[in-house]
């Protein structure tokens, strides 16, 4: 059972600044910094406020964190605005076990990162009227009709630059690949002589 405590040592294995959160074998998570227990909702508000945390086994210490971002994805794919359609979370689990899934993670990782950049770019253009976290899907709509040709191109250039990134990735892997032969026509989703 933990102790109520305010202030406590950092576990051995966190990182540094990071707010230790603790699994114990009841399934219950336990906020360190709060002296509480949370729910999956409150692990999402930290997420979405931008606050480090780490997710450790109460017994083993165990970095659980993804396992708990992984349970808060499938509660949101659950609640009925799913952001992965059916085919979209096939492709990806072919790429398990594959020779492609560190490459595949890198561009998944990289696109991500763009779509960030042109939504922070939304923002800065409309003066930083809110934070992006704070705009509803409707919210986003409603900007982004006002904007139509503005928004038109930044979404061209996200999608152009993640359309480059995947090519380069398909021609270093050609290059590698090349004595191995036929390799590329078992990767999930590649279709022979397409660019």
């Amino acid at each position: 059972m933990p102790t109520h405590r305010r202030a406590s040592a950092p576990e051995p294995d966190a990182k540094p600044g990071a707010r230790i959160l603790k699994k114990y074998p009841n399934r219950r998570l336990y906020d360190t910094f709060a002296s509480s227990y949370i729910t999956l909702t409150d692990v999402k508000k930290m997420v979405l406020d931008g606050q480090a945390f780490e997710v450790l086994d109460a017994k083993t210490s165990e970095d659980l964190t993804r396992s708990i971002l992984l349970q808060i994805i499938l509660e949101e794919e659950s609640a009925g605005l799913p952001m992965f359609s059916t085919q979209t979370l096939s492709q990806i689990i072919r790429f398990y076990g594959h020779t492609m899934q560190g490459m595949m993670g890198s561009v998944l990782e990289k696109n991500m990162q763009a779509f960030v950049d042109m939504q922070t770019r939304v923002m800065a253009q409309n003066n930083g009227l809110a934070e992006a976290k704070a705009f509803t899907p409707e919210a986003w709509t409603q900007m982004m009709g006002n904007q139509a040709p503005a928004m038109q191109n930044l979404m061209s250039s996200y999608l152009e630059q993640s359309k480059n990134v995947f090519e380069k990735m398909q021609e270093q892997m050609k290059e590698q690949m090349a004595a191995s032969g036929g390799l590329f026509g078992a990767m999930p989703g590649f279709t022979a002589g397409k660019k």
